[in-house]
C-alpha cells in the first residue's frame, strides 16, 4: 500500500508528482522548420497488438533482439517516449525517488471526470521511469535447433555482457532509493478526464458537439512564456480553463485571461502568493475557485500554507471574495478544491468546508466534535465527499454523494478496511478508483468502484492492474485528480501501457479499451494508437470520446474523435511537424500538464514552473494554443 506522504502544498517528495523534467527542446521557441532524414530502415514487422485478454496468470517475457542503433535524426527512443519523461525535478533540491519499469503486455482493466460547462478540461501529473528495451536471453539455441558455433557463441557473449552492462545501469539508476514504488504524493495539475456526460447508455454512441474542421491542419495561436523563475525555486501554476470569451491560466501568483484565439491579455489577478489548489469545474456562469498561499515561499519557508479561498468570474476577470477556515486557533491548510453547482467544496485533514460561490456565504465547517473529517470532494454534476474515519492502518473510507447547498447527506457507501486511499473518477455515474493492497505498478489505481448514486451500493467491481494500464490518480490528498482516464456511455475508459508498435524497434505504441460500469467487463472495444503514437482520453463529448495522440519524432500530435458505439476514430486537429514546434508540444505530457480541447483549438499548459530552462538556456513556456483554420 502506497505510504502517506508529508502534507500537500510542501515541496512534492523525490519521485512523486512534481514538475516535468522532458527531453528540453533542441531548439529555442517556435523556430523554423528543420530538415527531417528518413527514419532507419524498419525491422520486419512484429505481430500485431490485439484485443487485451481477461487476466491471466504471469508468464516470462521472451525478450526481443537488441535494436539496431538509428542511423537517421534521433528518433524518440524508448525511455524517452510518451509516458517515459526524464525524472521530474524537485524543488527546492530534493532528491527523486524511483518508479517502477514493468515489462510485458497490456492485459484488460479504466479513468474520467466530466467537467460540465469547463469544455473538458484536463489537467494531469504524474511521471514514470524511463524504460529500456529488454535484451536478449542467453543460452537460446539458434533457429532450427542448429548447434551455435564457436564464433556464434562469442559473439553472443559479447551481446549478453553488453546487455548485463546496460541492464546492470538501468537498474541502479531505477532502484536507487527503496522498493521501486511510485511516491504518488501531493501535486498541482492533475485532473479527472472527461467524465459525468452520460451520452446515452449502452455506448449507443450519441453525437456529440465538436465538428470535423474543413482542415484539421492546425497551427500555432499563441504561446506564453514561463515567468521568470529564481534559481532553485520551484512554483505551482496549477489551473486553466476556457469559456467562449477567455482562456485563463494560472501563473506565479496571478490568474491571466487570455483571448482564446489572439493570446492577448484581457486582464489579470494578482494574488499575494502561488496558487496551490484549482477546481477544475466552473459553473454555467464561468465561476470558478481556486487556493492559494498568503505569501510567496522562500528556501527557508517553503510554502505559506494553502489557506486562501477565493472564487473567480472568468468572463469578467475578478475576484468574487477571499476566505479562510480556522482549526481551533490556526488557519486550515487546503488539500483539494472543487466546484458543483453553486457550491465551492474544500478538503483537508482537518475536514471540509463549503462556501456559496456567489455570495461567499459559509455553508458548513469541520466540527471539532468530529471523529470522521471530509479528506476532499468530487465536483461537477454532483458532489461526492471522500470521508476517512480511523487512524492509519486501520482506515474505514466512506464515499458519500450529498447535497452541496447543505451538506446533507444522499447515499453512503463504505470501502473495505484498509483502504487508505480513494479517488473519485466521476460523480454521475459514480465511479471510484483505489489502490488496493500491494500493486506495484500502480499509481493511485489498482481496482475502479461502480457505485450507484442514489443507494450508496456497488455495482461492480472492476481490477485495473497497474503495470497494464495508463490511468494515474492522486487520491492521497487531492481525491478528484485521476488522469488519463474517461467515464461515459456507462462505460469507463482506459489507456493500456505502452508496448513496442510494428513499424520499427523503437516505435511505442497502446490502446484505449473500454469497461462496462454495470457489468465489469470489457465491451470488446479498441482504439489504436497507430504506430509512434500513444493515445490518451480527455473526456467525453456528448456519447463521443475526446482523446489526444502524442505524436512520433517526425509527426505532430492529433484529437480524435472517437465514436461511443462504432469506436470509429475521426481527426478534429493534427499539430505541426517542425521540429521546433513539436519539441514544446511533447514537452507538455498528457499525465504531467493541462490539455483542454474545444471546436478545433488546443490549449497545453504546465502545472510547475522552474529554473530548469535557465541551466540549458531554452525557452520555457507556461501554455502553447493550436488551432485549425
Amino acid at each position: 500500500m502506497t505510504q502517506p506522504p508529508p502534507p500537500p502544498n510542501q515541496p512534492p517528495p523525490g519521485g512523486g508528482f512534481g514538475p516535468p523534467q522532458d527531453q528540453p527542446p533542441q531548439q529555442p521557441g517556435f523556430g523554423a522548420p528543420q530538415p527531417q532524414t528518413p527514419p532507419p530502415p524498419a525491422p520486419q514487422p512484429q505481430p500485431g497488438y490485439g484485443y487485451p485478454q481477461a487476466p491471466q496468470a504471469p508468464q516470462a517475457p521472451q525478450a526481443p533482439q537488441t535494436p539496431p542503433p538509428p542511423q537517421g535524426p534521433p528518433q524518440t527512443p524508448p525511455g524517452q517516449g510518451y509516458g517515459y519523461p526524464g525524472q521530474p525535478q524537485q524543488p527546492y533540491g530534493q532528491q527523486p525517488a524511483p518508479a517502477p519499469n514493468p515489462y510485458g503486455q497490456p492485459q484488460p482493466g479504466v479513468y474520467g471526470q466530466p467537467q460540465p460547462n469547463s469544455y473538458g478540461q484536463q489537467p494531469g501529473y504524474g511521471y514514470q521511469q524511463p524504460t529500456m528495451p529488454l535484451q536478449p536471453q542467453a543460452g537460446q539455441p539458434a533457429a532450427g535447433g542448429r548447434k551455435i558455433n564457436s564464433q556464434m557463441a562469442i559473439i553472443v557473449a559479447a551481446v549478453v555482457a553488453i546487455a548485463l552492462i546496460v541492464g546492470g545501469g538501468v537498474w541502479y539508476a531505477n532502484s536507487s532509493g527503496g522498493d521501486g514504488k511510485k511516491d504518488t504524493a501531493n501535486s498541482s495539475g492533475g485532473t479527472g478526464g472527461g467524465g459525468d456526460e452520460k451520452g446515452g447508455t449502452g455506448g449507443t454512441g450519441s453525437k456529440g458537439e465538436e465538428k470535423v474542421p474543413a482542415n484539421t491542419a492546425a497551427s500555432v495561436l499563441f504561446q506564453v512564456p514561463q515567468p521568470e523563475v529564481k534559481a532553485d525555486t520551484t512554483y505551482t501554476v496549477n489551473g486553466s480553463w476556457l469559456t467562449d470569451k477567455v482562456y485563463a491560466k494560472s501563473g506565479i501568483a496571478e490568474v491571466v485571461g487570455y483571448d482564446p484565439d489572439k493570446g492577448t491579455k484581457l486582464w489579470t489577478i494578482k494574488l499575494p502568493g502561488p496558487v496551490c489548489e484549482a477546481s477544475r469545474q466552473m459553473t454555467d456562469k464561468h465561476l470558478t475557485a481556486i487556493a492559494y498561499e498568503p505569501a510567496m515561499p522562500t528556501k527557508e519557508n517553503p510554502t505559506a500554507g494553502c489557506s486562501q479561498v477565493a472564487a473567480i468570474d472568468l468572463d469578467a476577470g475578478k475576484q468574487l471574495w477571499t476566505k479562510t477556515a480556522k482549526s481551533g486557533d490556526r488557519l486550515i491548510t487546503w488539500d483539494n478544491i472543487t466546484v458543483s453547482a453553486n457550491t465551492v467544496a474544500t478538503g483537508s485533514t482537518n475536514g471540509g468546508a463549503a462556501w456559496d460561490i456567489s455570495t461567499g456565504k459559509s455553508l458548513w465547517t469541520p466540527k471539532p466534535t468530529d471523529t470522521c473529517y471530509d479528506a476532499g470532494y468530487g465536483g461537477g454534476a454532483k458532489l461526492v465527499a471522500v470521508r476517512k474515519c480511523g487512524e492509519y492502518g486501520e482506515r474505514q473510507l466512506h464515499i458519500q454523494t450529498i447535497d452541496p447547498a447543505s451538506g446533507k447527506v444522499i447515499s453512503d457507501y463504505k470501502m473495505s478496511p484498509g483502504i487508505e486511499y480513494a479517488s473519485v473518477v466521476s460523480t454521475d455515474p459514480l465511479v471510484v478508483a483505489a489502490e488496493v493492497g500491494e500493486d506495484t505498478g500502480a499509481s493511485g489505481i489498482s481496482d475502479v468502484f461502480s457505485i450507484d448514486n442514489k443507494t450508496g451500493k456497488l455495482r461492480t467491481r472492476i481490477s485495473l492492474p497497474g503495470d497494464q494500464y495508463a490511468a494515474k490518480c492522486d487520491g492521497i490528498y487531492r481525491p478528484e485528480y485521476c488522469f488519463q482516464i474517461a467515464v461515459g456511455n456507462d462505460r469507463v475508459y482506459v489507456p493500456t501501457e505502452e508496448h513496442q508498435g510494428t513499424g520499427n524497434d523503437y516505435n511505442r505504441t497502446n490502446e484505449i479499451v473500454a469497461f462496462d460500469l454495470a457489468t465489469g467487463k470489457q465491451t470488446g472495444q479498441r482504439a489504436d494508437a497507430g504506430d509512434g503514437y500513444t493515445i490518451s482520453p480527455l473526456r467525453m463529448d456528448g456519447g463521443n470520446l475526446i482523446a489526444y495522440k502524442r505524436p512520433p519524432y517526425d509527426k505532430g500530435g492529433q484529437i480524435v474523435s472517437i465514436d461511443g458505439g462504432t469506436f470509429k476514430e475521426t481527426k478534429l486537429l493534427e499539430n505541426p511537424a517542425t521540429k521546433s514546434v513539436r519539441d514544446v508540444e511533447t514537452s507538455m505530457l498528457p499525465d504531467s500538464s493541462e490539455l483542454i480541447y474545444h471546436e478545433g483549438r488546443l490549449f497545453m499548459s504546465e502545472v510547475y514552473a522552474s529554473d530548469f530552462g535557465s541551466s540549458t538556456g531554452e525557452k520555457e513556456y507556461l501554455a502553447v494554443a493550436f488551432g485549425t483554420k
